[in-house]
């Protein structure tokens, strides 16, 4: 494929994209499982006698603001799609499933980081410091990334019943959401905790985004990026992929 050819399905993806938050992040799952969801749970952890320091636990609540926002609804669009049919005109058109793909991630992407901006402003009206802007700044772009990569990977099963992919999603993302240092300090979990740390992408952002408000962080910050860089690699390759295998299976 000629660069020309590369750059027209990008046009292409922002198509996507554009069709996405028009249609799909309208729906109910957003506001519930991607502001909704984050806000109880911090609540809960906030007001329930643990005495977590609000400096604590406000870069959580940006983790999981981020994590929920940008894997909402990445997960069931294929399955949308593939149940009202449309899915089929796609493939007809002179689009690549990458670049569909691209154009879902893309729109997760950017409600991911609309959403959180708007969390972090929160966090400033609140008095939490900013320490490290550009730190955050780039850290979020990454994580949004590498959570919609992760939401449309969930997506890969050739199944075109939502709920179906919905029940999946949920099943994967809370769990990720305890063992990630959000309300546990990551120097007090045990061995066995710390390792199944390791394996989650949030538990990197996590780490960026106190670093970022109170300089304190549990990895070094480089090797936060690099893990959430190569999360975000493995996560939209394996999306990219697998998607063009299951694809004709949906139809």
């Amino acid at each position: 494929m000629n660069p020309a050819s590369y750059r027209e399905q990008v046009r292409r993806a922002w198509v996507i994209a554009r069709k996405d938050i028009r249609i799909y992040y309208s729906k109910g799952p957003v506001l519930i499982f991607g502001v909704f969801m984050p806000v109880f749970l911090f609540f809960a952890f906030f007001l329930g006698g643990r005495q977590l320091p609000l400096e604590f636990l406000l870069p959580g609540l940006i983790g999981m603001t981020l994590f929920f926002t940008a894997t909402a609804v990445s997960p069931t669009i294929f399955p949308w799609e593939g149940q009202a049919r449309t899915l089929e005109r796609l493939a007809a058109c002179p689009i690549t499933v990458e670049a569909i793909v691209l154009g879902d991630m893309i729109a997760s992407v950017l409600f991911g980081i609309g959403i959180t901006t708007v969390t972090i402003a929160i966090g400033l009206v609140l008095g939490l410091p900013l320490l490290h802007g550009i730190v955050l700044g780039f850290t979020v772009f990454l994580a949004a990334c590498c959570f919609s990569a992760f939401g449309i990977l969930l997506a890969v099963p050739p199944s075109n019943t939502p709920p179906n992919i919905m029940m999946l999603s949920t099943l994967l993302k809370f769990p990720l959401v305890f063992i990630s240092g959000v309300f546990i300090p990551l120097g007090q979990m045990p061995a066995w905790g710390l390792l199944l740390a390791a394996c989650s992408p949030l538990t990197y952002f996590t780490d960026l985004a106190r670093y970022s408000f109170t300089g304190e962080h549990y990895f070094p910050v480089a090797v936060d990026i690099m893990a959430l860089a190569g999360f975000t690699l493995v996560f939209t390759v394996a999306a990219m992929y697998l998607h063009r295998r299951s694809m004709p299976r949906r139809m």
